[in-house]
């Protein structure tokens, strides 16, 4: 069973529905604003049921203060669910309903399925009902052997103080003994048991009688044969149908978990692209504090470019099975949640956005064409089921998606329908069509203003702080903070950060180019190369792809540098794989496709090309003047004399090198397979016959082509 009260004022910052008068205000009165609060009662009922009903209804009566000049009309909604109650518990129930704590409210239940056994009593204690048009109602009784004195007098009880029903269809509903007529008097349609016909007729003068209950068979009616006895005012689907019916803002129909006690707040974070690693994280801590810390108030601070629609969808259906009546989920949007991450916010039963936030349009991820029809329709669904506009939702993600302001004819309701929702609607009729507010072009984007004039934002704040006043949180929740390896892993995600970390590594490379048999700048590359594609993976930028593209380009320079050196096309090509790996390890998508993306190219060529300037200014520096530094005048060779230049130019415009053959000298650095070797007074470029020579080694020339010049290790001895 789910409790409905419609009448706590609406938060500042919020939507209001519209005053319109409540069907049974008094004639001659003002119309006054209907608001609401839900709150579920599920069965059986017990004390906990009936402990909710009353802290709602003390709530609700403190909140609106209701006096003949109120500027609010409460309504109390009871949704009931099927189910077996105790005949004390629900009787309890339905005399506090019809009770003077209750003096002011008007009362509705909503049957949205099939309702039979003593719940039923509750549903009559309410001074109205609305029913799903497939439900039925009837048999009262259907949980009792027999029907005794006490339980007949309980329902004659609740009839009489309602005064709704007539008490002899009650006990027709109740007791498959009895049969029910209806009788059409020369006043009225009346309902008597068949005991009780002559005494009617005493009475009035009595014309055609009908059988509605027969003996024998317990009472049944379906919506809408209930409707017309006058039992049912309202045929509604759902709860939104209902809020429809009622004239109430949709907010009126949203459950209160705080009913049961204090919010239990948590808040978690969502920042950065939507990836399966981050939603399961989240999955897992909300798991933990609603489930095992009993959290009933859960606060996702959004922040997201979307990223992956399957993911977001998964989050979004999790959000989504959390029972609302539970736990409230608030959807906090400072700056943005874009494309599918707009998702996580629909799920949500509460949107609440600072003023420079905004939802919905193109993010990191774009949607292939052919796709777009189905994840246009997962975004209405998802809006759907918190009783948002489903076409606004769609047009978030279909460009081509038309949506219309409509305004109702009878009561001037306005809602935000595309021209295939509004004419899929059964009262279509009733409904005006107005200007576009969504042209097509491009998925639509809200800011927070017509988000909340749109009623997709539950409400606008400043920051987080004003929106725990708004909730009346007793203090802002501390954000259930990440491990030490999430915050690693989002520090080294940072822009700064891994154009740090490309700097420290190719500045690594060089120094280990510059002197071999060290070691440490190697380490230094792999590591930090290493801790840019780690962080990068886990948070949801990098896969397969860039790390096959960052080997494929070592891979490609190390043939350059070991099989065929001097040829260019290996060195270049291997550059070119490496810088892209780096660059696709920085965002979501190859190439781009909207301006968030191209966005994000800017920003990850900017990180790759600040990190190359760095590396070529550090490269400039250590090369003038880390050789004349102590220390380090060994890891670095000095740069030739002007003499030596002179003769190395000389020789590379083509002079030949026919006399170097079988000269000796002494590797000036590690040949692998090429490096430098001293010869007398001239520093040669040379390779190696395929062995690794380390510096210092005494060599000879065995070859000399050109420019082209080969040696090979021999045994230590003095050198000519």
């Amino acid at each position: 069973m789910w409790l409905l009260l419609i009448g706590a004022p609406r938060p500042a910052g919020g939507l209001l529905a519209p005053a319109t008068a409540w069907a049974n205000e008094p004639a001659g009165e003002q119309p006054r604003e209907r608001t609401g609060k839900i709150v579920r009662v599920p069965s059986p009922i017990t004390d906990r049921v009936e402990h909710r009903v009353r802290r709602a209804v003390e709530e609700l009566l403190a909140a609106t203060k209701f006096e003949a000049d109120s500027d609010h009309w409460p309504v109390l909604i009871l949704e009931i669910a099927p189910g077996r109650s105790d005949f004390g518990k629900a009787l309890d129930l339905a005399r506090f309903l019809t009770s003077s704590s209750t003096s002011g409210l008007t009362t509705v239940a909503f049957l949205p399925e099939t309702i039979e056994g003593h719940a039923l009593l509750v549903a009559l204690a309410c001074d109205e009902i609305a029913m799903a048009p497939d439900a039925e109602i009837g048999n009262a009784g259907r949980d009792e052997s027999s029907i005794g004195p006490a339980i007949r007098s309980g329902y004659v009880e609740i009839a009489e103080r309602r005064g709704n029903v007539p008490r002899d269809l009650v006990l027709g509903l109740l007791d498959p003994q009895l049969e029910v007529l209806q009788v059409e008097t020369d006043v009225s349609r009346e309902f008597v048991l068949r005991s009780r016909l002559d005494a009617l007729r005493q009475r009035k003068a009595v014309g055609t009688v009908k059988v509605l209950i027969p003996a024998g068979q317990p009472g049944h009616f379906t919506a809408q044969e209930a409707r017309e006895l006058g039992l049912v005012r309202y045929v509604a689907a759902d709860r939104l149908a209902v809020a429809t019916a009622l004239k109430l803002p949709r907010e009126a129909v949203e459950d209160d978990p705080s009913l049961d006690g204090a919010w239990q707040p948590i808040r978690v974070k969502l920042h950065g692209p939507i990836h399966a690693r981050l939603v399961e994280q989240l999955q897992a801590t909300i798991d933990r504090q609603v489930r095992q810390a009993g959290a009933n108030f859960l606060c996702i601070d959004l922040n997201s470019p979307g990223g992956n629609p399957e993911q977001s969808q998964r989050l979004a259906n999790y959000l989504l099975s959390l029972d609302s009546s539970q736990v409230r989920t608030v959807a906090f949007i400072e700056r943005q949640a874009l494309a599918d991450a707009a998702w996580i916010a629909l799920a949500c039963d509460h949107i609440v956005m600072t003023p420079r936030a905004v939802l919905g349009g193109s993010g990191a991820f774009e949607i292939p064409d052919d796709e777009v029809a189905y994840y246009a329709d997962v975004a209405a669904k998802l809006a759907g089921r918190k009783m948002r506009s489903q076409s606004l939702a769609a047009a978030m993600i279909d460009p081509d998606l038309v949506v219309y302001r409509c305004q109702r004819r009878d009561d001037g309701w306005i809602d935000y329908f595309s021209q295939a929702e509004l004419q899929s609607r059964p009262d279509a009729a009733q409904w005006q069509r107005g200007e576009a507010i969504a042209p097509p072009g491009q998925p639509l984007q809200l800011d927070a203003d017509h988000a909340l004039q749109w009623r997709v934002a539950y409400a606008v704040v400043d920051d987080f702080h004003e929106l725990a006043q708004l909730y009346g949180l007793e203090s802002d929740p501390a954000m259930i903070e990440p491990g030490w390896a999430d915050y690693l892993v989002e520090s080294l995600s940072s822009p700064l950060a891994a154009g740090t970390l490309l700097a420290l590594a190719l500045i690594g490379l060089y120094f280990e180019l510059q002197h071999p048999g060290l070691g440490l700048g190697g380490f230094v590359s792999g590591v930090c190369f290493l801790l840019f594609f780690w962080a990068n993976y886990l948070g949801g930028t990098a896969g397969w792809l860039e790390g096959l593209l960052f080997i494929a380009g070592i891979t490609c320079i190390l043939i350059e540098i070991f099989l065929v050196p001097g040829l260019g096309v290996f060195g270049v090509g291997g550059g070119a794989l490496i810088i892209a790996s780096l660059v696709l390890a920085s965002q979501t998508f190859v190439l781009p496709r909207n301006e968030y993306q191209l966005a994000q190219l800017r920003n990850s060529l900017a990180v790759v090309v600040g990190a190359g300037a760095v590396f070529i200014g550090a490269a400039i520096v250590a090369r003038r003047y880390l050789p004349s530094t102590p220390l380090l005048n060994q890891v670095f060779l000095p740069p030739p004399s002007p003499e030596e230049k002179q003769r190395i130019a000389l020789r590379e415009v083509g002079t030949p090198r026919d006399h170097l053959v079988g000269q000796r000298g002494r590797a000036a650095t590690r040949l692998s397979p090429a490096g430098k070797v001293r010869i007398g007074d001239e520093l040669v470029d040379v390779v190696t016959d395929g062995e690794l020579i380390e510096k210092g080694a005494h060599v000879v020339v065995i070859e000399a082509r050109g420019n082209h010049v080969v040696v090979t290790q021999i045994e230590d001895e003095t050198v000519a």
